[in-house]
């Protein structure tokens, strides 16, 4: 995730990356649909959203006025989403005006407030309302600024010859796909992979902004696309997606399942670790087959940062597939916990967050914060579930 916005911007983090530990594993389990994918909404009431009136929804409020923050400062007349049934950047500024004026805390105000201004649309894929959702968190590593036999790991910023491409930017049917890569003869050409670039490809560029003790949480770190790393003085480094080599994303759950070391049923962040702990000499080789690297930048103030440039909220943001749903839009989430015997996820949360194993109309990675805790349950998030999506009630999208 974390990864968890633009191409230039901080956030794309989990753009190539995020998200969702099972990000490693996701490719291996998604279901295969005859149709291309395509989101469909079914309108619905409020009293359709199961758990509705038993969320907390003040809590969501802080994330929502955020994203509404990333809203204001943009054209009115630019699109919201992908489509024109999400309207315009100027459809959704009077609902976050309205948003600003609410009592902050005020349970019934807050509740009044969204069930007055948004009207509730169940996704689907082709209509099937079914789909996956993980969870993410924010890493936590320990460091050092200069090299040494304990901290030999480096982590980089991103190199300035880097050119990361929106190819949405140029053809309307390729938005939400990026290419990376650097310029040679005025063409652009791939970028180093993982192998080359660990290997030391990048060293005389002193590129490091800290070095870690772990190769592991380093790959891990790079899978949520932010985290904080410990130095020995004791002061806390933020660190958050700056760029990605642009080669695709393989996840390393699938590898281990076609060498029958796990199975679909076992796979997660833990297992995963478990057998790169148990066999360390063919974890490099292991990691290395995924060859896409994440740079990173060092990040002042409040984090993560989603794709959409905001602060991310523990179990308030959800990391979405932004061809088809827009950033910044309100939904609820109803999908199983990963704890055994645990009520349903029942919430409303925020997308501001993208990853690159989060594909298609009903698939989302929830942000779950940092700390043992966090990590352990986002590690073994594999839930299915469902979601709607609040739209502003001067829309009227079609299916």
């Amino acid at each position: 995730m974390v990864a968890r916005s633009g191409l230039n911007r901080l956030p794309d983090h989990f753009l190539a990356l995020t998200a969702g530990l099972l990000l490693l594993v996701v490719a291996a389990c998604a279901p295969v649909t005859e149709k291309p994918d395509q989101l469909t909404l079914k309108p619905v009431g409020y009293a359709d959203l199961p758990g509705w009136q038993a969320d907390s929804l003040a809590e969501v409020m802080p994330a929502l006025l955020k994203s509404c923050d990333r809203l204001k400062p943009q054209p009115p007349a630019r699109n919201f989403g992908p489509d024109e049934r999400f309207g315009t950047i100027g459809d959704w500024l009077p609902v976050c005006e309205t948003a600003r004026a609410v009592p902050a805390g005020d349970a019934t105000a807050v509740r009044t407030f969204f069930e007055s201004n948004f009207r509730p649309y169940r996704a689907g894929n082709n209509g099937a309302p079914e789909g996956l959702f993980t969870g993410y968190y924010e890493a936590e590593l320990r460091g050092a600024l200069q090299r040494s036999a304990r901290y030999p790991v480096p982590l980089h910023r991103r190199p300035d010859d880097l050119v990361m491409v929106d190819l949405g930017q140029f053809r309307d049917e390729l938005k939400g796909q990026r290419i990376a890569g650097r310029v040679v003869g005025g063409n652009l050409k791939p970028y180093e992979d993982r192998k080359a670039i660990v290997e030391g490809v990048l060293d005389p560029r002193k590129l490091e902004i800290v070095w870690v003790d772990d190769p592991v949480d380093a790959f891990f770190l790079q899978i949520q696309g932010s985290g904080r790393v410990t130095l020995e003085d004791g002061r806390v480094m933020r660190l958050g997606y700056a760029g990605q080599n642009g080669h695709p994303y393989v996840a390393i759950g699938r590898e281990l399942i076609a060498r029958g070391a796990l199975t679909r049923e076992t796979v997660s962040m833990q297992s995963i670790r478990a057998w790169l702990a148990a066999n360390p000499g063919e974890a490099a080789a292991l990691m290395n087959t995924n060859p896409s690297y994440v740079f990173f930048r060092e990040l002042p103030g409040d984090g993560p940062l989603g794709a959409q440039g905001a602060a991310l909220t523990p179990l308030r943001s959800l990391a979405v597939d932004r061809r088809f749903v827009p950033l910044g839009t309100p939904v609820w989430l109803d999908a199983q916990h990963p704890d055994a015997g645990a009520e349903r996820l029942r919430r409303l949360v925020v997308a501001q967050d993208v990853g690159g194993a989060i594909r298609g109309p009903v698939r989302g990675d929830l942000f779950w914060g940092h700390g043992d805790a966090a990590a352990d349950r986002a590690g073994r998030m594999k839930s299915n579930g469902q979601y709607y999506l609040l739209l502003p009630k001067g829309l009227a999208p079609a299916s």
